[in-house]
């Protein structure tokens, strides 16, 4: 399937992304599984999902290793997320992550680079490494992660910090808090949400309202709960796969269209939220 045939959306910044991707979480940790790991993210490509989304604290920097060899030789299909750690955050802390993720990246630009979550570092002096990275060139856009509503309020009211361009936050059809609060918020802002663990690392698979679903699709649980958040227009999603008939399935997953009567029944499994709450994370 072309790449094309994935939906995509646009960024404050005008870039376009797929908003079905690849993580990269638990990537790196194992040498036997090194190769697996890089072809399976070359599948991904293959397929049409170019956005990789890692961060220096994954492997210790080797997952950024591995999306280096995945990526050789095609730099330029590819959109890359990566993320510095909070005790990085400082304005020469984040140019300093930043440079040695670009080194681990084989790159000279990093697409989007974000906050990992927030730290003792005050949210401005972040932004001015942020800023600072615009720049010099060394990323084309910034955003946050596990960023809740009073979070992003804070940011929002800082100078440049309306620049936003994501919050990559835990949402899945078990953690479903943020439509009460962020998601609104968000796209009330023109913010867009990168949801990860869409699939809450596995354990909403044996449900068995999603399993009805998925029966009467013919498709397997894994891939109604990505078709239920790609459905979303201004949400990108980043499962990851380390397997050939992982990466397929998921990439299929955008071409699921779920039923009135699937959300119903999804809604009745897994009940949308009443009111606020804290945002979750993993």
């Amino acid at each position: 399937m072309s790449a094309s045939s994935i939906p995509t959306l646009k960024l404050p910044g005008g870039e376009i992304v797929p908003r079905l991707g690849q993580g990269t979480w638990r990537m790196g940790e194992s040498a036997r599984r090194r190769a697996e790991e890089v072809a399976a993210l070359k599948l991904g490509l293959d397929l049409g999902m170019t956005l990789i989304d890692t961060a220096e604290m994954y492997g210790d920097g080797e997952a950024e290793r591995i999306v280096a060899e995945a990526i050789e030789g095609r730099r330029d299909e590819v959109f890359i997320v990566s993320k510095v750690l909070p005790q990085n955050a400082s304005p020469a802390g984040t140019i300093a992550a930043c440079e040695r993720s670009l080194k681990r990246l084989n790159t000279d630009r990093i697409d989007l680079y974000l906050l990992h979550w927030r730290g003792r570092y005050p949210l401005k002096e972040t932004l001015a490494g942020f800023q600072a990275l615009l720049r010099d060139g060394l990323i084309k856009a910034w955003g946050v992660s596990n960023f809740d509503v009073d979070d992003m309020e804070e940011l929002a009211a800082l100078p440049g910090g309306d620049a936003v361009a994501t919050n990559q936050v835990l949402y899945n059809l078990a953690r479903r808090g943020i439509e009460a609060d962020l998601i609104p918020w968000a796209r009330a802002r023109g913010v867009s949400i990168m949801a990860y663990s869409p699939v809450e690392q596995g354990r909403i698979l044996r449900d068995r309202a999603l399993a009805r679903v998925a029966a009467r699709h013919g498709a397997a649980p894994a891939q109604v709960a990505l078709a239920w958040l790609v459905r979303h227009k201004d949400m990108m999603v980043i499962p990851k796969a380390t397997n050939a008939g992982h990466v397929r399935e998921n990439r299929a997953a955008v071409d699921l269209a779920l039923t009135h009567a699937d959300l119903a029944e999804l809604d009745g499994a897994f009940p949308a939220p009443r009111g606020a709450r804290p945002l979750e994370m993993l």
